[in-house]
């Protein structure tokens, strides 16, 4: 097997800061995050960015600061930045056409900007329509389509974040119309409430439907993130961690760092054989420039 590529997601969306005084939020700690994080294994930087107040932002001038601040120390870094956020509904309980407070529903258009704007290595495209703990998410065929569009136009490599069975049918009659082009990187997001399983089995039949010749990994959520390093390696594929995912190291001992979590996740695959490959090995084996 090739050496494993190693994505840490720093920050993410929905980690709060209260959760963990750890967790990154201005484009400076962020960027050392990501920096720290590569220094420690990881090839690929996954980044959403922060307001000050530690709010999610979709805001450009924070993304293009955060990829200045790698780009000054580590060139090499693989930077995939989110589209994500922008797709949740929460609707009010009087009438739930209506939507009501939590609910980040945008053009499609505009949650991409930045990516036409910035054009990382990779961006992810979330391909889910699901109940998501209490909330909605909603990424509709057409929306994802309009999104893909302007991804491909900007050179970029999507990278396809696939929550449930579904996701994946809609990423190959996207392939088929020419919306996409295959066979296609994926990320198999593992945990989520409402999504899909994290037992091996899962991950097998999953793995299992993927186009002949497809690149992907998967991750878990929370206690799950360990023991999906491990089984995602073993059946092939490559891994993510980071704080977006888990905050733990093990039960009541919080992460201090992104490192930590990658060095973890280092340990694991090479202790089952692997090898970790490094960004300039990551970029041959995705086919990156």
């Amino acid at each position: 097997m090739s050496k494993t590529i190693i994505t840490c997601a720093i920050t993410g969306n929905l980690t709060k800061p209260e959760m963990t005084p750890y967790l990154p939020i201005t484009p400076e700690q962020i960027a050392n995050s990501a920096l720290e994080a590569a220094e420690a294994g990881a090839a690929v930087a996954h980044i959403h960015v922060r307001h000050p107040d530690g709010k999610p932002s979709m805001e450009l001038e924070h993304y293009a600061e955060t990829i200045h601040l790698i780009k000054k120390h580590n060139k090499e870094l693989i930077i995939n930045l989110t589209t994500g956020p922008g797709g949740r509904f929460v609707p009010t309980e009087d009438d739930p056409k209506i939507f009501g407070p939590g609910t980040t529903l945008m053009h499609p258009l505009k949650r991409v900007a930045h990516i036409m704007e910035l054009k990382p290595d990779i961006c992810s495209l979330d391909l889910n329509t699901m109940n998501s703990g209490a909330d909605v998410v909603m990424n509709t065929p057409t929306n994802c389509r309009k999104m893909a569009k302007v991804i491909r136009d900007a050179g970029v490599m999507p990278e396809l974040e696939i929550f449930d069975t579904g996701d994946l049918n809609l990423a190959k009659d996207m392939i088929a119309d020419g919306s996409l082009e295959g066979p296609g990187l994926y990320t198999f997001v593992m945990g989520v409430k409402y999504g899909l399983n994290t037992d091996p089995a899962t991950l097998l039949f999953m793995r299992d439907q993927l186009p002949h010749g497809a690149k992907w990994a998967a991750f878990g959520i929370s206690r799950a993130e360990f023991p999906i390093v491990g089984a995602a390696y073993l059946l092939g594929g490559h891994v993510r961690v980071g704080m977006e995912d888990n905050i733990y190291m093990e039960k009541g001992v919080l992460a201090k760092s992104n490192a930590e979590l990658v060095a973890r996740a280092r340990v694991i695959v090479q202790e089952l054989g692997g090898q970790i490959a490094s960004s300039k090995e990551a970029r041959g084996l995705l086919g990156l420039k």
